[in-house]
């Protein structure tokens, strides 16, 4: 082997040496993405990659700036706002999201968007009423 396809070598093992820690943060997202609604937790989630959880703690804090728990909730936030737009109501948003307490699903929408889940629905609705009557 040559100088030159060691250092190739070299390179690689160093740029592709976390590929599958990669791998595991990408299928625990698009898990969390297509089970958003379902009761996910960390042990789940660690157990769906035989990894620790711990250890898939500060991968996906690592890669995603979040923990995995912090994704979800966004995650259920995006979706309630898509329910909310549609006219589902709070309490049935809630419950399609994977919320299981109207209570902490109402703190968490106001925390992230400012808005309680009522408001971001009428304000919404008022907005599709005027966009209409263009």
């Amino acid at each position: 082997m040559t100088f030159y396809e060691k250092e190739i070598n070299r390179i690689n093992d160093i740029i592709y040496s976390n590929q599958e820690q990669i791998k595991t943060v990408i299928e625990i997202r698009s898990y969390i993405d297509n089970n958003y609604n379902s009761d996910l937790n960390l042990d789940l989630l660690s157990h769906f990659h035989f990894v620790s959880k711990y250890h898939l703690l500060r991968l996906f804090k690592k890669h995603y700036g979040l923990t995995p728990r912090q994704y979800l909730i966004d995650k259920r936030i995006e979706k309630s706002k898509e329910q909310l737009i549609k006219g589902t109501s709070v309490t049935e948003t809630c419950f399609i999201v994977g919320f299981e307490s109207l209570g902490s699903f109402s703190t968490l929408f106001k925390t992230k968007t400012g808005k309680s889940p009522t408001r971001f629905q009428k304000e919404q609705l008022s907005r599709s009423k005027l966009h209409s009557e263009f």
